[in-house]
């Protein structure tokens, strides 16, 4: 039997297992990794399902953004399958008004066929301005939206837009949690990060400098450590 930790890991909205190519490579060592579907259910708590369904019974679980919003529907549901919670670039508010608004105007361009059109639009909000000059990281992003294809990003929006606010259970989380985000993530800003950390008992919350919403792979480095030392705390 192996002695490294399960590991489940929840890409977010218009991602798949390549948001955690870095992790994968680099984490093995410490755990058995797997990428949870998230491109099958239009709703949070069918997802957390469907990984609860397919997962150990015992595991670590990380999640960025849609797949922050995952994890915390795992908590709700089966908390004492979960050995260590790590919330990456994401949030446990609800959409605001704005937010809301932006989605239904990325949905009714999706359904309108312009679905090519949506990532273009968001990649700005996604990346660091520095990575967004990288050739070979824009191209690694709007790859895998087109992997997930126009389907998922429609059922994975629908589902986001019924999540609930999840900043009322978070004081009762006791297991070692790592809160993490890049420092001009535009889309789950660092004072998500900092309420969630400050809500979550014990939880560390960790800051990467020039960085935007898609750590794992803007900053692979820094997050790798961040992880090895969640894991091995």
């Amino acid at each position: 039997m192996s002695d490294r930790t399960p590991l489940v890991l929840v890409p977010g909205l218009l991602c798949d297992e390549w948001l955690w190519r870095p992790q994968i490579e680099e984490l093995g060592d410490l755990a058995d990794i797997t990428v949870a579907d998230t491109l099958q259910d239009d709703g949070l708590d069918a997802m957390a399902d469907r990984l609860l369904d397919a997962a150990p019974e015992r595991f670590a679980l990380a999640g960025l953004s849609m797949g922050g919003y995952v994890a915390l529907a795992v908590m709700r549901k089966a908390p004492e399958r979960v050995t260590r919670l790590a919330l990456i670039d994401t949030s446990a508010r609800p959409d605001t008004a704005e937010q809301k608004g932006r989605r239904r105007g990325l949905i009714e361009l999706a359904q309108k066929g312009q679905f090519k059109g949506v990532t273009p639009r968001l990649l700005p909000l996604m990346l660091h301005p520095h990575n967004l000059e990288d050739s070979l990281m824009t191209n690694g992003v709007m790859a895998m939206a087109e992997r997930v294809g126009k389907d998922a990003f429609l059922r994975q929006q629908k589902a986001i837009l019924g999540r609930p606010d999840a900043r009322c259970s978070l004081t009762s989380f006791h297991l070692p949690t790592l809160v993490l985000c890049g420092r001009q993530d535009m889309l789950t800003p660092l004072d998500a990060h900092e309420e969630m950390s400050n809500l979550i008992p014990g939880s560390r919350l960790v800051v990467i400098e020039n960085c935007g919403h898609l750590s794992t792979v803007e900053e692979p480095d820094q997050v790798n450590a961040a992880m090895r030392e969640w894991l091995t705390a």
